[in-house]
């Protein structure tokens, strides 16, 4: 049976009640009735109960559907992330989800929406025309299953309202489809909730929903390789977050004007007991030279939620599933340009270039910031070295991470190093310097309020600034 278009086509599956000489009787039966739609990845469900009335107890106001399943593996690499679990939503709230990477199971005593088996890119959901009256749902995995792309099993034991009479119906829907954010949202069921885009983090989903998906399924119209795609919109977040990037280089060109002088201090102060005298002494130079200290930090906590979204996004993006680039067969999986015929340890058996490259170019981008920004010597000796282990570390993460994500951090890099040069090119740090050097010579400016607090906390500690 084909189904194209706006057609219709229905089929049943019934279960006949027995009679006492062994024969069915088809004027009592229970029957699944299914709705296909061509253009739909909803399919209208029902479930008709016609002359049962004389085998259920007519007080009877709920029946129990049991639904299961064996979740498998139908992509290269397991996201870690994003791995097969249940979905479900409250009548009328919110939606929630058990564990994606140990047993869990849950007692829906109150009213549900939906339920729904999620797999990486796919999902199976079962949905009421009204609501279940409750639920009791259980993802666990099977410790000998004989499948070797066993994933998970899921289970839900569902209570269906239900009304005893000649004929009666529940009527519900099936959506058998895909994860994808515009598919999902049209249904208007809350069911897009099921990808992951950072659901948690109000800021984080306000990006992904508001700003990347939009401007992602612009560039698909054009009917560009996704790898092309992915590098106009790390090129359109890059301009617009090039304001940032220009305050940080211009608060870490100051901070770095004003090394010697901090230098000088620790020299004054060498003594660990007097840290809170030396924070003091540098918070007065800070204020006399007209410069923030936090003011680099800042730009760069607005950048963080950005980071995590991407981090969210592309490995739950469908659109990149099976979509090749340069070397890389598969944008939502690894891109291997070797395997090993061994596994290592929290990296893998295979070596994903694109990885590679993101790791190398932020080891790169690292020392560029510490000498632009003077802060190299600033640091503690473990910080400094904390700052070249953790690209180290995002190695292991990423190399069975989805190639999209990587190539997106390697680009973001690159384009990185492009904007500094050019900021370096343009800036007259002559011009800041000799800034810098008339405000010391000024008086000193009032304190901030910042400030305040901090020498109300030294004070708490037991430190008293000197009157001047």
């Amino acid at each position: 049976m084909i189904v194209t278009g706006k057609d219709t086509r229905s089929f049943s599956m019934r279960l006949y009640a027995d009679q006492s000489d062994s024969t069915f009787d088809k004027n009592n039966y229970i029957e699944f009735l299914y709705t296909l739609k061509g253009s739909e990845y909803m399919i209208d469900f029902d479930i008709n109960f016609v002359g049962i009335n004389n085998f259920i107890d007519p007080r009877t106001n709920n029946i129990d559907l049991k639904w299961e399943t064996e979740m498998l593996q139908t992509e290269k690499s397991i996201d870690r992330f994003n791995g097969p679990t249940i979905y479900y939503k409250y009548y009328q709230d919110d939606v929630d989800f058990l564990s994606e990477t140990k047993d869990d199971e849950k007692d829906l005593v109150t009213r549900a929406q939906w339920i729904g088996f999620k797999e990486h890119f796919f999902t199976s959901t079962l949905i009421a025309k009204d609501y279940f009256l409750n639920a009791k749902i259980k993802a666990f995995t099977l410790k000998d299953s004989p499948n070797k792309k066993y994933l998970r099993s899921a289970e839900a034991a569902i209570s269906l309202p239900f009304t005893v009479s000649e004929k009666s119906t529940v009527q519900m829907s099936w959506y058998f489809g895909p994860n994808k954010y515009k598919t999902l949202r049209q249904y208007k069921l809350d069911l897009e909730r099921q990808i992951p885009l950072g659901w948690s983090f109000f800021l984080m989903a306000w990006i992904n929903r508001y700003a990347v998906l939009p401007v992602f399924n612009f560039l698909e119209g054009f009917g560009w390789n996704y790898g092309i795609i992915i590098l106009i919109l790390t090129i359109l977040l890059k301009i617009v977050l090039y304001p940032i990037a220009y305050k940080s280089y211009i608060s870490g060109a100051k901070m770095r004007f004003l090394k010697p002088d901090i230098d000088e201090l620790a020299q004054k102060f060498p003594k660990k007991e007097d840290a809170m005298k030396k924070q003091q002494a540098s918070m007065d130079l800070y204020r006399k030279a007209g410069v923030n200290p936090m003011a680099g930090c800042i730009p760069m906590l607005l950048q963080f939620p950005i980071l995590i979204a991407m981090f969210r996004f592309f490995p739950a993006a469908i659109e990149l599933r099976q979509q090749a680039f340069l070397w890389a067969d598969d944008l939502s999986s690894y891109d291997s340009i070797l395997d090993l015929p061994f596994n290592i340890p929290f990296y893998g058996s295979h070596v994903s270039l694109f990885t590679l490259l993101m790791t190398i170019s932020t080891i790169i981008y690292t020392k560029i910031n510490q000498d632009l920004m003077g802060s190299g010597q600033q640091q503690l000796p473990g910080m400094k070295t904390m700052m070249y282990i953790m690209p180290v570390m995002f190695l292991g993460i990423f190399n069975n991470y989805a190639s999209g994500l990587s190539y997106y951090y390697f680009l973001a890099n690159v384009i990185t190093f492009g904007q500094m040069w050019v900021i370096r090119k343009f800036i007259n740090e002559d011009k800041i310097r000799k800034q810098i050097e008339d405000n010391k010579k000024r008086p000193a400016k009032k304190k901030s309020g910042w400030q305040k607090r901090l020498e109300e906390a030294a004070k708490a500690r037991g430190y008293k600034p000197p009157k001047k």
